[in-house]
């Protein structure tokens, strides 16, 4: 392992001072400094008292997304294996969130993502832009005749328009979305107590499942219709899998682009120079994605793949048996990737479409085409009906909420001018 420094205190990062990260993600910002400073892996404590290591560099990242030694199984996981993790960890539906493309490696990976890649097609993706534009539209006359000087764009915009573009994509029964927003607020969140977390796990797992029934017996199309059709080979997805693959592509699905949407918003209020670059059609929209996806990144931190042998990384050793988390937010400013301006917002940057903010090698995230798709039909759309919206407080009053793998807040307060 790294050596401490020469004064013998050892430094942050490192096995003997790991970083905790902070459960309530008070200053996100910081800890990201803090862990890019510590060098390409450092060693953190995820809440819960479970210390893992932490990528944190772009292109030791990028071996590492794509090196065979690290792999997805828990059972390699020696603290998993030796029981040291607790089945109601609040973290474990992200760590163990059952089988499907995102938790298998090698063929089985193939085999999977072979079979969903039938579903979710670049064609179904494109399909729904017609309807995303229709959300987004009728989703701003509510935000226009919102009563009040400040108004809660994420609870009325960001938030329900992603759920809405999953419900139709998934062919989920849309009564069922409420109900979803407070399970999946449980199943990221720090806080949920761990008399909670099976019950969380196991009413998603339930209500999955109840919609492959419903679709075997009803087809539609929808993506859950889709996923039950592909085969290869003869070949075909078990139910299990359907419902873990729908629970993970829900799950990443619509908080991606909530937070893409927010952070959006908050990047060009605080940069009004660069909003009325976007505005005045100098600089296109597909740039203020890219650039919010590097320097903003909706996914600060990634769980959890593990060392199936022992990986050099620069100086430091991932040892076998040892977990790994991807720290996007620290990489997403990395100076060696994108330049001594790394940590500034900059729609014009040239390397903005250079970042690995959904993933990078087999389990780079399937779902990135139609995030960049909601977002790049949502935010002109809210800026040509609001073009002179802002925030209506301070950045530093908004509220992060306690989710270690999500840039989140509670609300995005501003005025539409």
């Amino acid at each position: 392992m790294t050596a401490g420094t020469d004064t013998g205190i050892p430094a942050p990062g490192t096995e003997g001072n790991p970083i905790p990260l902070d459960p309530f993600v008070s200053d996100l910002d910081a800890e990201s400094a803090a862990l890019r400073a510590a060098g390409p892996l450092a060693r953190v404590v995820l809440p819960g008292d479970v210390p893992v290591w932490a990528v944190t560099h772009h292109a030791e990242a990028k071996k590492l997304l794509t090196d065979p030694r690290v792999v997805k199984d828990i059972n390699v996981w020696g603290a998993w294996q030796r029981g040291e993790i607790a089945p109601d960890w609040a973290l474990i539906g992200l760590a163990n969130p059952g089988r499907s493309m995102l938790t298998v490696d090698g063929a089985d990976h193939r085999r999977l993502r072979t079979l969903v890649a039938q579903a979710l097609t670049v064609r179904r993706v494109e399909r729904m832009r017609e309807r995303i534009t229709e959300l987004t539209e009728g989703l701003l006359d509510q935000v226009a005749e919102a009563q009040g000087e400040t108004v809660d764009l994420k609870a009325l915009f960001a938030y329900p328009l992603p759920m809405y573009v999953v419900a139709d994509l998934m062919g989920l029964a849309e009564e069922r979305l409420p109900r979803l927003k407070e399970l999946f607020e449980k199943f990221f969140s720090t806080q949920t107590p761990p008399e909670e977390v099976i019950a969380t796990l196991t009413e998603l797992a339930q209500i999955m499942a109840e919609t492959v029934a419903r679709k075997r017996e009803n087809p539609g199309d929808d993506l859950t219709s889709a996923l039950i059709q592909a085969s290869e080979d003869g070949d075909r997805l078990t139910d299990q899998e359907i419902v873990s693959t729908l629970q993970l592509m829900i799950a990443a699905g619509h908080e991606t682009t909530i937070s893409l949407i927010v952070n959006a918003v908050v990047g060009l209020s605080l940069h009004p120079e660069q909003r009325a670059l976007v505005l005045s059609g100098e600089v296109d929209w597909s740039a203020v994605v890219e650039e919010t996806l590097r320097y903003s990144t909706p996914t600060s931190h990634v769980l959890i793949r593990f060392a199936a042998e022992d990986v050099p990384v620069g100086d430091t050793v991932l040892a076998a048996g040892e977990a790994l988390i991807v720290s996007y937010a620290a990489i997403g400013r990395d100076e060696q990737a994108h330049g001594p301006s790394a940590g500034v917002f900059d729609i014009t940057r040239e390397s903005a479409n250079r970042h690995i903010s959904f993933g990078h090698g087999p389990h780079v995230c399937p779902g990135a085409a139609l995030s960049r798709l909601e977002a790049g039909v949502a935010l002109p759309a809210l800026y040509a009906r609001f073009p002179k919206l802002d925030l209506a407080v301070p950045a530093e009053e908004l509220r992060n909420k306690p989710v270690v793998t999500q840039n989140d807040l509670y609300e995005l307060p501003v005025t539409l001018g």
